[in-house]
């Protein structure tokens, strides 16, 4: 049979049981859409044409006359943040707030100096000012030797002091303290038991004296032998310091480095005994058999020379 059909309906897919009529309406309403699109189509295609003007063909600006917008112009809006376009790298964006100001810190207060002692206060060593002046001025006026008066506590007057508690049997830490004040007050003095001229070596209190025509003159700390055995020189010995008198032979006035140990220009009396300068002096018996005195006071023995050669020395 020949096709009769309308090139509307030409392809169309037809309906089961529908007629030709019915084809042919719905083919031509297909054909109508397609047309339309096409309409549209070029439409908007000539609007992007209008938009590109090729050369030659001048561009129309702003609109007819009479004309009405379409539609207002859409200004357009920022965005209110800015987003890279790069690579994330993984590394933080350095920071642009500030560091917080670092606390100014409090200046350390300044101790309260300590106030110089006054009078009939306990002294210590360190302590300064002018009581402490007048102390060493009141010592030496009794023979107990300081050096200088200077007004500063230190090792010769922490010396003359331990020297003043054992002549008046106190205590022996050389410390200014109120029974010390009182013997000081009193004048508490030791007094020569030989009456002659020469040094006196008082094993019982630890003192050494010097004695003129009788007279005690100065009074200095001293320390004399322990009492304890030691070894020297392969023989075990007794610490002692023998009592007797005796007569001074030999001086050295340099160190004198012996088996015992050293001794500063030491001023020999029997044997291998001497009066020395050492660097420790304390309050009870502590040599090998020597007297010790301070350092500086066997510099003024020998500045004053008090123990010549020949001269007498009495320990008891």
């Amino acid at each position: 049979m020949t096709d009769t059909m309308s090139p509307a309906y030409r392809g169309l897919p037809a309906r089961e049981g529908e007629s030709m009529d019915r084809r042919d309406t719905r083919a031509r309403a297909a054909l109508a859409g397609s047309v339309l699109a096409g309409a549209l189509l070029l439409s908007a295609c000539g609007a992007i044409t209008l938009g590109q003007p090729t050369a030659g063909t001048p561009v129309a600006h702003g609109t007819a006359p009479g004309a009405a917008p379409t539609s207002a112009p859409v200004d357009p809006t920022p965005s209110d943040t800015t987003t890279s376009a790069g690579p994330t790298t993984g590394v933080p964006a350095p920071s642009t707030t500030p560091p917080a100001a670092k606390p100014t810190p409090k200046p350390t207060p300044k101790p309260t100096p300590k106030p110089p002692p006054k009078e009939g206060d306990t002294l210590v060593p360190g302590d300064t000012g002018a009581y402490v002046t007048k102390v060493q001025l009141q010592l030496s006026a009794l023979g107990y030797w300081n050096g200088s008066a200077d007004g500063s506590y230190g090792g010769l007057t922490s010396q003359a002091v331990m020297a003043l508690q054992k002549a008046a049997g106190l205590g022996r830490d050389g410390v200014f303290g109120p029974a010390t004040q009182r013997a000081l007050k009193n004048g508490v003095r030791p007094q020569s038991r030989t009456g002659g001229t020469g040094i006196e070596i008082d094993k019982a209190r630890q003192l050494l004296l010097v004695v003129r025509g009788g007279r005690v003159t100065l009074v200095l700390n001293t320390s004399t032998g322990s009492g304890q055995q030691y070894t020297s020189e392969g023989a075990t010995r007794v610490a002692n310091t023998p009592a007797g008198t005796f007569s001074t032979y030999r001086v050295v006035d340099h160190l004198d480095k012996g088996p015992l140990g050293d001794l500063w220009r030491p001023r020999y009396f029997n044997g291998g005994i001497a009066v020395h300068g050492a660097g420790n002096v304390p309050g009870y018996p502590a040599s090998h058999g020597c007297a010790r005195v301070s350092n500086p006071a066997m510099d003024m023995i020998w500045a004053t020379n008090l123990m010549p050669i020949g001269s007498t020395v009495t320990v008891y």
